[in-house]
């Protein structure tokens, strides 16, 4: 039976399982979750009550947030790009990374976009000013933390790397990443560059409206 993702091309998340399914070519039919389609709207509700997308779902099998998407399709449906590495402790620090960038980058992203869609030009301010607090942070740690290294955790691109494309995508719309950061601009370079990564952009450009901070005219 055929994977089927349930998501939104603009989402940072989808976007994230998106990049892990096209890196192995994997076959899966998408359902956008939008207004335009109320169908795929109801059954992932009917899924996943939670509301959070993505969603996967396998047979009878349904699963859900990205890192656990990601790790259960290396297991159960394995391509020619291993995301996880079979090394215990090289794995543990791919996860750490995942969560470094789900947490310390997008998150303060995702904080910025809500105060934004309140309408409320104080909280706007507010949590933008939060938000490029953190992410200054973020920034100045992971441009020694990825110093001499291709990708996230080294010479292979895995899970850690599915979780820093769309986070430091979306960071630099929300706090651009200057030329104090080298090594975070060309790492976030050579993401947008990957095929994978690349696929997941363009799918996602007719939405570039619906960003609540104002899309920049880059990438």
């Amino acid at each position: 039976m055929l994977l089927t993702l349930y998501g939104h091309p603009f989402s940072s998340y989808t976007q994230k399982a998106l990049i892990a399914l096209y890196e192995n070519g994997t076959l899966f039919e998408f359902r956008c979750i939008s207004p335009d389609h109320p169908q795929n709207a109801a059954e992932w509700l009917a899924r996943w009550p939670l509301r959070k997308f993505p969603l996967l779902v396998d047979g009878e099998r349904e699963v859900a947030e990205t890192s656990v998407i990601i790790e259960y399709l290396q297991l159960a449906h394995p391509g020619p790009v291993p995301l996880l590495p079979a090394d215990p402790m090289a794995a543990l620090e791919v996860r750490f990374m995942d969560r470094v960038f789900d947490l310390h980058v997008m998150w303060p992203v995702q904080d910025a976009v809500r105060g934004a869609m309140t309408g409320d030009a104080g909280k706007r301010e507010d949590a933008l000013a939060a938000a490029v607090e953190k992410l200054t942070l973020a920034y100045d740690w992971l441009e020694t933390r990825l110093a001499g290294l291709a990708w996230a955790t080294g010479n292979d691109f895995t899970l850690a790397d599915c979780a820093a494309a769309p986070s430091l995508f979306y960071a630099d719309w929300v706090h651009r990443i200057g030329e104090q950061f080298p090594v975070l601009r060309a790492y976030r370079t050579r993401l947008l560059a990957r095929p994978s990564v690349a696929r997941a952009v363009d799918e996602a450009r007719p939405y570039r409206h619906l960003f609540p901070l104002g899309a920049p005219d880059r990438d």
